[in-house]
């Protein structure tokens, strides 16, 4: 792949052969403006845990999108500062029934399937099945040959970056930072096809994103 072209033309024609729809977006900028126009019309939006969806601006965004209109908790945020474990557990569980689930993806790869490790499976779980859309973030670093090759990549950098971003939440709510390699990859997810045509919408960045 080139630099003008960081996405294959396979890759693109697998990912929409897969039944998933693709957006494109050439930096963080243009990626926010798409995804605000996905989830601006939605009655609820989950979330799983992603730097990539906070680099792009999307959380901020949603945090102040939820409180316009008076519709109560229309963003579901389980990472919001000192609410108790109960109340997070609770709008994970919540999270899973949204209109609208964003979250990243581990990896891609150029066959057009999401690969992906979850610790508790809130975030693959919503993915597979729940909301009306879910909506995946998905900078040019993610993209891997096959499948083989995303959980190479999950083991060498996602799973042990993930670690020192969970510990530190951990941590914030007041909890030990016990998260280790083994305790973070639970379950082990490769989505080959999306099952709702269209249900799963990738905006793939042309700039690096999250880990």
């Amino acid at each position: 792949m080139s630099k003008t072209a960081p996405f294959s033309k396979k890759l693109l024609a697998n990912l929409k052969a897969n039944g998933f729809e693709v957006r494109l977006a050439k930096n963080k900028a243009a990626a926010l403006k798409v995804a605000r126009k996905i989830v601006e019309g939605a009655g609820s939006v989950g979330i799983g845990g992603s730097n990539s969806v906070r680099e792009i601006g999307l959380y901020d965004f949603l945090c102040e999108w939820s409180k316009r209109g008076g519709r109560g908790e229309r963003f579901i945020n389980p990472y919001e500062d000192g609410i108790s474990r109960e109340e997070n557990e609770r709008r994970r569980k919540a999270g899973g029934q949204a209109e609208v689930f964003v979250a990243s993806s581990n990896a891609v790869s150029e066959d057009g399937f999401l690969i992906n490790v979850d610790g508790s499976g809130n975030r693959v779980a919503a993915q597979i099945y729940g909301p009306k859309r879910v909506l995946l973030i998905v900078g040019k670093n993610k993209i891997v040959k096959n499948v083989e090759e995303g959980f190479k990549r999950i083991e060498k950098i996602a799973a042990p970056k993930n670690v020192e971003r969970i510990n530190a939440r951990a941590k914030a709510f007041g909890n030990p930072a016990a998260y280790t390699l083994k305790t973070i990859q639970n379950a082990f997810c490769v989505i080959k096809r999306c099952a709702i045509q269209g249900r799963i919408v990738i905006i793939l960045v042309e700039e690096e994103l999250g880990f």
